[in-house]
């Protein structure tokens, strides 16, 4: 049975976990810093990284300690490499090299998108290869199909806000507390979702892609016209979101045979939205999986796993392996208008 170290630094969270072959999360540990930036209504990455400093090592030895495991009798250490904000990737990977080197085990350099993509797999064992997935968390919304541990063709992203940013974005604008879309769930759910008219970009486009940042801008001016109950815009703000969600996701089922709709990522702890999806799965005849909220938001467990689909595979990374704020699953996609950046 093989056992994974998982390190995972790559935005506001530092976590570390030990996982199993067998599926088995046999312990976990993970530090947020939402205090910490709170003040400034966002992640400032140099704050970040150095927390990530501080605090990994005692994860470590935590979650070594609470497993009873040695890191002897660890098989491989897996630790994010990419994308995220380079100086917090740096501090998993480097610490994951530093114990590979230490120990003389196989190092894993993990995609934290792939993490993310191949997460459903740790909790459900008859999640079977293909599957289209809505990868949606604060820096990224797209779809994908996923063909294979490594193998991922792109179908649609965003060409400007992800729908993290926006969930962020909107709740500032609202005076609410970082992170955004808890509060904004949270407030929604006493707001009327039809009371505030707000745009859905490109709902019916042919165009496959996402797009947030006119709906951002259209919550901003209505806060400030001061016009509507702050729950209401959060309300018609959450709706508006899942109305483009849903369809775009059903634009990509139409050019899927994939039996299986996967939505994973941070946003897809959101409720509503995991609701609206499974209906939409429904009516297409389709399957649909969903992590533990646990498992959507930033977290080691996910790396640790997708070490494990990894290193049965025979693959894992040599030492030099770079550290890398951009890593897109599919390198041979399209670029597309606008941003673009994020695919």
């Amino acid at each position: 049975m093989s056992l994974v170290l998982g390190l995972e630094s790559s935005c506001d969270d530092s976590a570390v976990a030990l996982v199993s072959r067998d599926r088995q999360v046999l312990a976990q540990a993970i530090v947020g810093q939402a205090e910490a930036h709170r003040p400034f209504g966002g992640v400032v990455p140099e704050i970040a990284a150095r927390a990530h400093v501080d605090i990994l090592p005692g994860l470590i030895r935590q979650v070594l300690h609470e497993a009873d495991v040695t890191i002897g009798e660890v098989d491989a250490i897996a630790a994010t490499a990419g994308p995220g904000l380079i100086g917090g990737v740096m501090v998993a990977l480097l610490a994951g090299k530093g114990l590979a080197l230490a120990t003389g085990k196989p190092l894993v350099a993990v995609n934290h998108l792939e993490g993310h993509a191949l997460s459903p797999r740790l909790v459900d064992s008859d999640l079977a290869f293909p599957y289209l997935l809505l990868l949606t968390s604060g820096g990224h919304c797209q779809l994908l199909e996923v063909r294979g541990v490594g193998d991922y063709a792109r179908l649609a992203t965003t060409i400007d806000d992800a729908a993290g940013e926006a969930f962020d974005k909107a709740a500032k604008l609202l005076g609410l507390p970082y992170p955004g879309g808890p509060a904004i769930e949270q407030l929604a759910a006493s707001g009327d979702p039809r009371a505030v008219p707000l745009p859905r970009p490109l709902l019916g486009s042919p165009e496959p892609h996402f797009s947030f940042a006119g709906l951002k801008s259209a919550v901003q001016r209505a806060v400030v016209s001061d016009a509507h109950r702050p729950e209401d815009v959060a309300a018609s703000f959450q709706q508006a979101v899942i109305d483009c969600m849903v369809d775009r996701t059903a634009r990509a089922l139409h050019h899927s045979d994939a039996p299986t709709l996967v939505v994973a990522g941070g946003v897809a702890a959101n409720q509503a939205l995991r609701s609206a999806l499974a209906d939409l799965a429904a009516s297409n005849g389709r399957a649909f999986a969903v992590p533990p909220g646990w498992l959507c938001t930033d977290n080691a467990a996910m790396i640790a796993w997708a070490g494990v689909e990894r290193l049965a595979l025979g693959l894992t990374d040599a030492l030099d392996s770079p550290a890398r704020a951009r890593w897109p699953l599919d390198s041979d996609a399209d670029r597309v208008r606008g941003a673009g950046v994020k695919a």
